[in-house]
């Protein structure tokens, strides 16, 4: 049980760095807790309420009571599955802006503005357009990871972009190129309607090599030799044993677990392990901090025609719908339904979108409760760079209690004026002409709900997570004692360990995290084999002209 390289968690950045580094030579032991992602539930993109759901599939973890949204306990959903969040996620494929991880290089990660990580976004997609456009000169082509667009079939699908050009703001067709800001067509990473999660891009190439391996086992701590990782411990088949690193060891465990795995092993806040009893061997106050998600509210309307996919809504209608994916991969089993979007500024003088948009074609929740009125449609809101930062935290020195996840959403005032501000624009989008054939009324919040004080009773009541969460390992220079790893992924402070997942980053990006959590795995890559990183592109996005002054 020993490889160059063990990698801890086969998410989304954990398969890119087993394809990579195994198609250098490196041998490469991937340990997974999660079991198989076989059957229809994650691979066929319509059911993606289900494995979300689903303990088989899912880490199962909950937030401690949030004071500011009524003391509800939220869902933190993360993969524990091949593939990891990429297999239970919603497929939506947003790179972010540009200028997210501009902030990222200014704020310490070094070699990680937009001009660097671009050539690796390009790296990694395989991008077909459908016909519908875009901006080829900004995508990739013949990467492992395929990128389509839904067929947008539904004609609510196109009333949402229309009705967006009609309230004043652009249009763009491709917010993963140029433009991020305006309305246009959704991309999911989906293939021949499939689920095509990193388990299918990656990790299932990477393991036809003989130089990797995938071990199923549940990981209880980093191995140290004195300031060095030289393993890792885990629980594998009821038996606890140590899996050696030759060379490095990687976490790529996720937000939640990767911070959790370093304070086990006595990487954290010093006076936190010790009261766990736990030896330290390097205080990093950084670990567990900076915990940051994306809140979002469905804004749902009842429809005055049956044309949502509430017809699908019964038993008769999800058979046929899953008896059409499972013949022939298509109907609408085979879309994730988010087949429109939108991203926008909140008010002038935001000088890049923070405010994004799902459109779906039907009024449900994510746990698939559809609404009591029938057909509907909703759109998902939420501000995209909340101030408030929360911490994961050890509940115990038992790696098999759940950690404490605390995300203290809604803790900035500025919080509250941006969500309500959301609100009120996506209520002005459902207002246009192009909705006028299909809006019956506001389900919720209700075409009552309309002071400042109404609208916040409605966050606190209905805020739900987007399961965005990060940050909890920041990256950033090697003299920032809030820093937890370099900006080759290196953890500070100790030898032959990294870190590449979403807690790396530095603040949360511009939309959906699968695709920045793979850009950061295929980053990660390139630097544990020492090579020269790809050339940066400076390649300049699309900056609405008058920002400064113009909301839109």
């Amino acid at each position: 049980m020993e490889a160059d390289y063990v990698i801890v968690g086969a998410g989304s950045a954990g398969c890119a760095m087993a394809y990579r580094l195994s198609e250098a030579g490196k041998s490469v032991l991937v340990i997974e807790h999660g079991g198989t992602d076989a059957g229809p539930f994650i691979q066929m993109p319509g059911a993606l309420s289900y494995p979300m759901n689903m303990k088989r599939y899912d880490w199962g973890y909950r937030s401690e009571p949030e004071p500011h949204l009524n003391n509800r306990e939220l869902a933190c959903p993360r993969g524990k599955v091949i593939g990891g969040s990429s297999s239970i996620n919603g497929m939506v494929y947003v790179r972010g802006h540009a200028c997210d991880y501009d902030h990222w290089r200014d704020q310490g990660a070094d070699g990680w503005g937009y001009a660097d990580v671009l050539p690796y976004f390009k790296r990694m997609e395989n991008w077909h357009d459908g016909g519908h456009g875009g901006d080829a000169g900004w995508r990739g082509d013949s990467g492992p990871l395929h990128v389509s667009r839904g067929g947008r079939k539904n004609p609510l699908v196109k009333a949402f972009v229309e009705a967006g050009g009609q309230a004043g703001y652009p249009l763009t067709d491709d917010y993963n190129g140029e433009q991020q800001e305006g309305f246009g067509p959704f991309e999911m990473t989906v293939w021949k309607g499939r689920r095509w999660s990193t388990a299918n891009a990656y990790l299932r190439p990477a393991l036809k090599r003989k130089n990797c391996d995938l071990v199923r086992g549940l990981v209880r701590r980093v191995v140290m030799c004195g300031n060095r990782a030289v393993g890792v411990e885990a629980t594998i088949k009821g038996q606890t044993q140590v899996v050696r690193a030759r060379r490095e060891v990687i976490l790529a465990a996720s937000s939640i677990n990767s911070p959790k795995l370093l304070m086990l092993s006595g990487i954290g806040p010093a006076a936190h392990l010790t009261e766990h009893g736990i030896e330290v061997v390097a205080d990093r106050p950084g670990v567990g901090a900076n915990l940051q998600d994306h809140l979002e509210l469905y804004i749902q309307m009842a429809a005055s025609q049956p044309v949502s996919l509430y017809k699908y809504w019964n038993i008769f209608g999800k058979a046929w719908v899953g008896a059409q994916w499972l013949l022939g991969k298509n109907g609408p089993g085979a879309s994730n339904q988010f087949e429109s979007c939108g991203f926008i500024r909140s008010r002038a003088g935001v000088d890049y979108p923070d405010i994004q948009f799902h459109f779906l074609p039907i009024a449900v929740r994510y746990d698939g409760q559809a609404a009591a009125e029938g057909h509907g449609f909703q759109a998902h809101v939420g501000p995209m760079r909340s101030a408030s930062r929360g911490a994961v935290t050890l509940r115990s020195a038992d790696p098999e209690a759940d950690p404490v996840i605390r995300f203290n959403y809604m803790s900035e005032e500025s919080d509250w004026v941006d969500f309500r501000q959301c609100i009120r624009l996506t209520r002005e989008v459902f207002a246009q002409e192009a909705f006028k054939p299909f809006v019956k009324k506001e389900i919720q919040p209700g075409a009552e709900v309309q002071s400042d004080d109404e609208l916040d009773g409605f966050i606190r009541e209905h805020g739900e997570s987007a399961y965005h969460p990060c940050g909890t390992c920041r990256m950033g220079r090697a003299e920032d004692k809030t820093a937890v790893v370099d900006a080759q992924a290196r953890v500070i402070g100790v030898d032959g360990l990294r870190v590449a997942d979403s807690s790396i980053f530095p603040r949360i990006t511009n939309g959906n995290l699968n695709a920045p959590s793979i850009m950061v795995g295929e980053k990660t890559a390139d630097h544990i084999l020492g090579r020269t990183p790809l050339t940066p592109e400076n390649a300049q996005p699309w900056m609405h002209p008058d920002w400064q002054a113009a909301q839109r």
